[in-house]
């Protein structure tokens, strides 16, 4: 008997799965998933994410071999764990592993070399010694004390010279037209997350939403909620917004480090914590427009790719950056030479051998930051607010587009996403299909400062706990070049400072 245990996700071709499945369409959604989930296991086997489109991790019973798989990007997580008499302890969430008989509850300090770069939990390990992550586009078996784990997708790249720019726009937006209608199913109701850019302005004039979310902060350098109003207004449709203020998103920060169940050092994750309780409570999903920056050339820095050539593989380990291995060397207790966050895309420079720059840069975010940073936040955040977010850009056939354009297309001298902003001008304005990006940007650089709001950052500084993993004089140090007026430093504090809280929240507190 092969019995589904565990679920989480949305599965978009669900209307042909039914058919080919023999499933009843008319069941409500959960019972159906969970269905083709189990069915299509039954009849392809190892296979079967080759046939499902969407956002998906699982794990399964099948006569007592488990079986689990994550779906091809990694938007949601899977977590497992061997006891020391040989059993899998496996799920969705890693507090439901660490709950259960057999897990030991100990402290990755080799993960917090990786953190202190890369402010995310990049690669398999995580920050509880022994769970590991299943990577995205990987299944995993266990069966006879035997655990066996292989990948069944990957990005890859094969650059097509023969259209133009507008060609690919057009099978861009074409390609979104013909996913929107799998999105959201009838009878259900969604809004939709906007900033003043063109991923979630496009998603929203591709879609019947009536109602939009942005967030806004009382400091108009920080704020693009007007540009987020505007687009709203041209586009017909009511926009919400959420004020966040300092005090808000200080006290927030332990919730957030909890349910994140990983320390998390991206700044925009608290602000999109609290714009997820905001928006839950007028609805139950919500679109959101992740994706397009890293399939389509959208950060900044990747303008750069070609002035970095092959120099790339010798230090681009993805979106972050922010301290060396000397800095490190100083500040941590504890240093272990062979752990180096290059070590965690050797095997993505390996795959793109050959190919251009920006398609290696592409790669590298695709694989590591999406899934450590950004579909993490976007998961844990929104699912402990009660509230579904979808994102219509991720996906393997948007992605197969960007896999098949060449770099020319994503950037050039003037601008980024070229031909992803040329397809949104086909449904926004020029003034917003191509306005220059921002970011998700939030003014904690001047927060922290801030001797109002930092009595907690100052206190978790210089804590016993502190003192077990870092040279307290090391990062007070730190900390004052910052108050000093080094905000460049502000990255480096705020890292450092919700790892102690992640680490209160479930070593000192639990």
């Amino acid at each position: 008997m092969i019995e589904l245990k565990e679920y989480r996700g949305h599965i978009r071709n669900w209307r042909n799965l039914c058919e080919e499945l023999g499933i009843d369409n008319s069941l409500s959604r959960d019972e159906r998933e969970r269905q083709i989930i189990t069915k299509a296991y039954e009849k392809w086997g190892r296979d079967m994410g080759e046939h499902l489109y969407g956002m998906f991790a699982f794990y399964l019973d099948d006569n007592g071999k488990i079986f689990a798989m994550r779906d091809h990007f990694g938007t949601k997580p899977f977590y497992y764990y061997v006891t020391a008499d040989n059993r899998l302890l496996c799920g969705t969430f890693i507090k439901g592993i660490t709950e259960q008989d057999g897990f030991v509850k100990e402290v990755n300090k080799d993960m917090l070399q990786i953190y202190m770069t890369l402010t995310y939990v990049a690669g398999e390990d995580t920050f509880f010694k022994g769970v590991k992550k299943l990577m995205p586009g990987h299944w995993l078996e266990f069966e006879n004390g035997k655990l066996t784990i292989e990948r069944y997708w990957k990005p890859e790249f094969n650059p097509d010279n023969s259209k133009n720019v507008n060609e690919w726009a057009d099978e861009i937006h074409s390609t979104i037209q013909k996913i929107f209608p799998e999105v959201l199913e009838e009878g259900e109701t969604a809004e939709s997350f906007l900033s003043g850019g063109v991923d979630s302005s496009y998603v929203l004039a591709m879609s019947d939403v009536q109602v939009t979310d942005s967030c806004g902060y009382d400091d108009e350098r920080f704020d693009e909620s007007p540009l987020a109003k505007k687009t709203a207004d041209i586009l017909g449709r009511e926009n919400n917004r959420c004020l966040i203020t300092p005090e808000a998103y200080f006290d927030i920060v332990p919730y957030v480090m909890y349910n994140m169940e990983q320390p998390l050092g991206d700044a925009s994750a608290i602000a999109f914590a609290i714009a997820c309780r905001e928006t839950a409570k007028h609805t139950e999903i919500c679109y959101s427009g992740e994706g397009a920056d890293e399939f389509f050339g959208g950060y900044n820095m990747y303008r750069n790719a070609e002035r970095y050539g092959e120099n790339l593989k010798t230090f681009y380990v993805g979106n972050t950056n922010i301290m060396k291995e000397d800095e490190k060397q100083r500040i941590l207790k504890s240093y272990n030479p062979d752990v180096l966050p290059i070590n965690l895309v050797k095997y993505i420079y390996d795959e793109t051998e050959g190919l251009d720059p920006l398609s290696k840069m592409s790669d590298v975010d695709i694989q590591i930051w999406l899934e450590g940073d950004i579909y993490l936040n976007v998961d844990k955040m929104s699912t402990v607010a009660g509230l579904e977010i979808r994102m219509p850009l991720t996906d393997r056939r948007i992605f197969d587009i960007a896999s098949r354009m060449p770099s020319e297309y994503k950037v050039n001298a003037e601008t980024n996403k070229v031909a992803f902003r040329t397809a949104a001008a086909k449904v926004l304005p020029e003034e917003i299909a191509f306005r220059k990006k921002l970011g998700f940007i939030v003014p904690i650089r001047i927060w922290l400062a801030d001797d109002r709001y930092n009595a907690d950052v100052k206190a978790k500084f210089n804590s016993e706990y502190a003192a077990e993993f870092f040279d307290i004089e090391e990062i007070n140090a730190i900390f004052s070049d910052y108050i000093g007026g080094n905000s460049d430093n502000w990255r480096k504090v705020w890292t450092i400072y919700t790892f102690l809280v992640w680490y209160e929240e479930y070593f000192i507190k639990r």
